[in-house]
């Protein structure tokens, strides 16, 4: 069998991911110390500037009280919040996340954009990069500036506000999957892929998988990465097959369908349990929180004067962290095994492992992917099996019809 890489290519692929690995590793650390910066230095001076901003926003906008829709919307928060201070809150919450914005812009620019285009992994131009970067802080400002009234304002006004924002919370966690074909669109074009014989064999193909779906969608995200890409967007009637523009340049029908296939994998995973976990374990996060909520109005940390007070929420942040990097090395593994058993379903699914041999081959020379990542970087976080590995577990093709041994020359 051919190697994935030629010795130049491997080189290649190790340079490319050692700053990677170095970011895996002390990204942590640093992550924890501007936490730690935040709190101990940065929560006084924050909300200070918040409420004087605020002040001074409520002095010049307050005809928006009493404008036809706005007032409505004012209303309702001054209600949530339960007193005056709603935009103090929000306003301390979006200094917090510029704040970290401002502090990582060096490094997102070098690995998101640097990096990436001195190894020929992205198409994007400055102004796209961005623009898509002024649009990711502004879905996480709306994101956070929710968060801040649903949690915070929740919590001063119900006793078991944890329950209350818990149960619904996790009840929509498990449906949100069904949103998920329109939330890819805020960055990327998507259109129908074009009638021809490859729709009609991927439709062929979900027939004898007995999946069901919407539509195959071509996402362009040839604007931003040279990478391959394709997945399941959605659950039942919103279940959507996106394939990259990528992906459709670069592999041939019998590759792209065994891409299809492992995509497929994923559909028949039994999915409830681990939404049920993750919705029950949504809940004790809540309950989490309130405890140390509860403990910060007590201590009087950080200038808390009640409970519920805005300036615990980056004490809320480090919770999450420890929460979140205590935990990845366990979903990690899951994962790996989901991508195991998705890649064994396409080969039963397609009988074609040589497709899905090169297909995978394709797909690491593309992405670049290492094919022996060092194993602290797998066990810390990899979502797939490396790719060596995958590879390893195709069965190899079936030797060709062999020559009876009457009819061979004889030297």
């Amino acid at each position: 069998m051919d190697p994935i890489f030629t010795p130049e290519q491997l080189a290649e692929i190790k340079a490319y991911h050692l700053p990677l690995y170095i970011r895996s590793a002390v990204s942590p650390a640093v992550y924890l110390g501007v936490l730690l910066f935040i709190l101990g230095v940065l929560v006084r001076p924050f909300y200070r500037g918040a409420e004087s901003c605020a002040g001074w926003l409520t002095q010049r906008l307050e005809f928006l009280r009493t404008a036809p829709v706005l007032r409505v919307v004012i209303q309702a928060m001054d209600r949530l919040w339960g007193e005056p201070g709603w935009g103090a809150a929000i306003l301390f919450a979006l200094f917090v996340d510029l704040f970290l914005e401002l502090v990582y812009a060096p490094s997102n620019t070098y690995f998101g954009y640097v990096l990436e285009h001195r190894y020929g992994m992205s198409a994007y131009t400055p102004l796209r990069y961005a623009l898509d970067e002024l649009k990711g802080i502004a879905v996480e400002g709306v994101a956070t500036s929710a968060l801040v009234l649903g949690l915070y304002g929740l919590a001063r006004r119900v006793k078991r506000w944890w329950l209350v924002l818990g149960i619904p919370s996790a009840l929509l966690l498990l449906v949100s999957s069904a949103l998920d074909p329109y939330r890819s669109r805020v960055f990327f074009d998507q259109k129908p892929l074009e009638q021809g014989p490859v729709r009609e064999r991927i439709t062929a193909l979900m027939a004898s998988a007995d999946i069901p779906f919407q539509d195959v969608l071509v996402e362009k995200t040839s604007v931003a990465s040279k990478r391959l890409q394709a997945y399941f967007a959605g659950q039942g009637p919103t279940r959507t097959i996106v394939l990259n523009d990528v992906l459709l340049q670069e592999l041939a029908p019998d590759e792209l369908l065994a891409a299809v296939a492992h995509e497929a994998g994923h559909v028949h995973e039994p999915k409830w349990p681990g939404r049920i976990a993750s919705s029950l374990a949504l809940v004790a996060l809540l309950f989490a929180i309130d405890r140390l909520l509860r403990h910060s109005a007590a201590r009087g940390w950080f200038g808390t004067t009640r409970f519920a007070d805005i300036r615990t929420l980056p004490l809320l942040w480090l919770l999450t962290f420890v929460i979140f990097f205590l935990s990845t090395p366990l979903s990690a593994a899951f994962s790996r095994e989901r991508e195991r058993e998705a890649d064994r379903y396409a080969l039963r699914l397609t009988q074609d492992p040589d497709a899905f041999r090169r297909m995978l081959v394709k797909a690491a020379r593309v992405n670049k992917m290492d094919p022996e990542p060092p194993r602290w970087v797998v066990l810390k976080g990899h979502s797939h099996p490396p790719i060596g590995e995958r590879l390893a577990a195709v069965p190899p093709p079936a030797p060709g019809p062999q020559t009876p041994p009457a009819a061979r020359d004889v030297p």
